[in-house]
């Protein structure tokens, strides 16, 4: 692994530390929400080690027993491991505002994510930057309660 790549590996779990620290100091009365959007812990069983993972994400497009989250790991030429991990196993769990409750999740289509795109930009300009910062297509996941 390159140099840059174990930076920006570090700086994201940096920024994850960072949240999961105001969650737990303001004893979650602060961190519910980043940049307007809900903020959501996802937690995903680990593709290799069968271990649960969990990591702090926003959910730009939400609504009806559905979250969208953006695997865009800030415009990295690689996916975010939590992604690779829902698809080798999509049953996961959301933990949002201290409850937490089981999701069944899917890549979005290229139909879905055509429709979803514009209100994900919306939501965050920041999206569009990453977008244009890689040449992979960021994967767009919905999770839907089950």
């Amino acid at each position: 692994m390159s140099t840059s790549n174990r930076l920006s590996d570090l700086g994201m779990k940096i920024m994850n530390g960072v949240h999961r620290t105001i969650l737990a100091v303001s004893g979650g009365r602060l961190g519910w929400t980043l940049g307007g959007m809900p903020s959501l812990e996802l937690h995903t069983t680990g593709r290799v080690s069968g271990i649960r993972r969990s990591t702090l994400l926003t959910a730009p497009v939400h609504g009806d027993g559905r979250w969208v989250i953006v695997a865009s790991k800030g415009g990295d030429d690689r996916d975010p491991l939590w992604y690779r991990n829902l698809q080798a196993a999509p049953d996961a769990e959301l933990t949002i505002r201290g409850r937490t409750f089981p999701v069944r999740t899917h890549t979005a289509s290229p139909a879905e994510k055509a429709e979803l795109w514009p209100q994900i930009v919306a939501a965050n300009s920041r999206y569009a930057e990453y977008q244009a910062k890689t040449t992979r297509d960021i994967p767009v996941v919905i999770c839907e309660e089950r």
